[in-house]
């Protein structure tokens, strides 16, 4: 019987050495203890060439009100853990993705004013055409190599134009939705004119249902204008946090369309609609 002892003994020894080996060539974020959160929420926001330093300001100052706001961390501490993980960047062109705040942890009063806070000391810059494929295509890993364990991943993506570089929107928000990421919106929809002159896109609420946001439970608030955008915001990322999804919200909420929808859309503006505008304009300088 000692003998066997000894023979399993030395066994578990052995396994314990190949585990200490092993362990060392694994991935950090699978050999670290991950926090477990309700939420892991990515918000990036439109800084492209369709916007002017002065609607980058309201943006940004939007979602700083929203997260100082009691009524929002409320709405956290309802969960079943009672915090989420979120980060913030912003986006516009091919390569333009701006990391403004890492992933940090919300879960009081105390560390939502301090996220408001960093993000309202980070320097506003802007950049070129907008490309919600790369931005998708750049958030999504991100998901998958933070600190935190989560029972929803949701990409919260705000603008005020179509996506108009390179190919489909629609097969990299695909592959996201693949990977169990849920793609919300927030189109802004405002008279004022992009700062070439050019008029902003009127139906972009349609085209973010039909072309962006995706998966079950997936949702889109419009904000009618820039004074309405604090209200959208605010609407929105309590419904993400708290997982509302119910009919009764519909004068807020608008659904991914459905296939049949999606098949009217494609003849009108059609999913391609920023490709094709930008086009025309290098083309032949048409209005878009």
């Amino acid at each position: 019987m000692f003998d066997r002892i000894r023979q399993w003994q030395k066994y578990l020894t052995l396994l314990g050495a190949l585990a200490g080996v092993a362990a060392l060539f694994m991935p950090h974020k699978l050999a670290a203890e991950l926090v477990p959160v309700d939420v892991e929420l990515m918000l990036a926001v439109d800084v492209s060439g369709s916007a002017d330093w002065q609607e980058a300001e309201l943006q940004r100052d939007g979602f700083i009100q929203v997260n100082k706001s009691p009524e929002f961390v409320k709405v956290i501490k309802t969960g079943f853990l009672g915090k989420i993980a979120v980060t913030y960047i912003e986006w516009a062109g091919d390569g333009y993705q701006t990391e403004v705040v890492d992933w940090v942890i919300i879960k009081d009063l105390a560390s939502a004013e301090a996220f408001a806070q960093t993000l309202k000391d980070a320097p506003i810059d802007t950049g070129s055409w907008p490309s919600i494929r790369n931005v998708i295509k750049y958030a999504a890993p991100k998901f998958f190599t933070n600190n935190y364990q989560r029972t929803r991943r949701i990409l919260d993506i705000s603008g005020d134009g179509p996506y108009n570089i390179g190919s489909l929107v629609t097969q990299t928000r695909d592959a996201a939705i693949k990977q169990g990421i849920t793609i919300n919106g927030l189109p802004i929809i405002n008279d004022w004119l992009q700062p070439s002159g050019r008029r902003k896109f009127a139906i972009l609420d349609e085209y973010y249902a039909a072309c962006v946001i995706g998966n079950p439970g997936a949702f889109l608030v419009v904000a009618h204008s820039l004074k309405d955008f604090v209200r959208a915001i605010r609407c929105k990322m309590i419904f993400e946090i708290a997982g509302i999804t119910s009919d009764n919200w519909r004068v807020d909420i608008i659904k991914p369309l459905t296939q049949q929808q999606n098949v009217a859309l494609l003849n009108q503006p059609g999913y391609d609609i920023g490709e094709r505008r930008l086009q025309r304009r290098r083309s032949f300088g048409d209005e878009f």
